[in-house]
C-alpha cells in the first residue's frame, strides 16, 4: 500500500470516528445548559458542537461497526448515537429545570409569583429567573465546558457507540433522575414554604383574635418583604447546594441518585 493510499484510509478512518462523536455530542449541545438557552445564536451552538466534538474524538476509540459507510449501518449509528445524546442531554437539563421548580414553588410561597412573570424566555416567576441565572453562572464557574467532555467521554463505557441502551434500565435511570430533580427543588424551595406557612398561620390566628382587623393589608407588604429577604439571605447556599448536585451527577451520571 503506498504512501497516499496509507493516507487516504487513515483520514477515513478519523473522519467517520468524528462524524460518529459528533452524531452524539450535538443532541447533547442542544439540552446542555448555559450553551443551549435560547440567547445563544444557533450558529454558535453549532461551533460548540464542532468543538466539544475535536476534544473528545482523540479521547475515545473508534467502535469496529463494519462497513461504517453502508447506509443501514450509519442509520442504527444515528439512532443510537441520537438517543445516547439526548439522554446525556436531558440528564443536564433536569438539573435548570430543578432551580425552575424551585423558584416558583418559592414565589408562589412568598406571593411573588406574578412578579416580572414573563421577562424571560421561559415564563417563569422573577425568583425563579434569578436561581436559573445564578445557577448558570455558578456552573460556568466551576468548569462546566471542561466538566463536560469528561462527562461525553465517560459516557461510552455505559452507553457504547452502535448498541441501544437497555430499555428497562433506561427508563429507570430517567425515573430517577426527574425525581432527584423534583426532590431536591422542594429541598431547595423549603424554607420559603416553612416561612410561608408559619405566616399565614400566624395571620389566621390574628384574624381570628381581632376580626376588625384588616389582616391582608397589614400582611400582604410583610410576607412580600420577607421573601425578598430569604431570597437575599438564602440564594448562595442554594445555589452552592445545587452546585454540588450537578457536579456529583458530572462525576458519576448513571450512579443511583442518593
Amino acid at each position: 500500500m503506498t504512501v497516499e493510499a496509507l493516507l487516504l484510509v487513515h483520514v477515513r478512518d478519523g473522519l467517520w470516528h468524528a462524524t460518529l462523536v459528533f452524531l452524539r455530542v450535538a443532541p447533547l449541545m442542544a439540552l446542555v445548559p448555559g450553551f443551549s438557552e435560547h440567547s445563544v445564536p444557533g450558529r454558535i451552538k453549532l461551533v460548540l458542537a464542532l468543538a466539544l466534538t475535536a476534544v473528545v474524538t482523540p479521547a475515545t476509540s473508534p467502535a469496529p461497526v463494519g462497513d461504517a459507510w453502508a447506509f443501514p449501518v450509519f442509520i442504527r449509528l444515528l439512532a443510537t448515537e441520537t438517543c445516547a445524546g439526548l439522554a446525556l442531554g436531558i440528564g443536564l437539563r433536569l438539573f435548570v429545570i430543578t432551580l425552575q421548580t424551585a423558584g416558583s414553588m418559592a414565589a408562589q410561597a412568598a406571593s411573588l409569583s406574578q412578579l416580572a412573570g414573563g421577562a424571560a424566555a421561559d415564563p417563569m416567576p422573577a425568583i425563579g429567573h434569578l436561581l436559573v441565572i445564578g445557577g448558570l453562572a455558578l456552573a460556568m464557574t466551576l468548569g462546566l465546558h471542561t466538566r463536560l467532555a469528561e462527562y461525553v467521554i465517560a459516557s461510552y463505557a455505559i452507553l457504547p457507540a452502535g448498541d441501544f441502551p437497555n430499555a428497562a434500565d433506561f427508563a429507570a435511570w430517567g425515573i430517577a433522575g426527574a425525581s432527584r430533580s423534583f426532590a431536591l427543588a422542594f429541598t431547595l424551595a423549603a424554607p420559603f414554604v416553612i416561612v410561608s406557612f408559619t405566616y399565614n398561620l400566624t395571620l389566621g390566628v390574628i384574624n381570628r383574635a381581632m376580626p376588625q382587623l384588616m389582616v391582608a393589608f397589614v400582611g400582604a407588604p410583610v410576607i412580600t418583604f420577607g421573601g425578598l429577604a430569604l431570597l437575599m439571605l438564602l440564594a448562595p447556599p442554594i445555589l452552592v447546594v445545587w452546585g454540588n448536585d450537578l457536579l456529583t451527577f458530572l462525576t458519576a451520571p448513571f450512579a443511583p441518585p442518593p
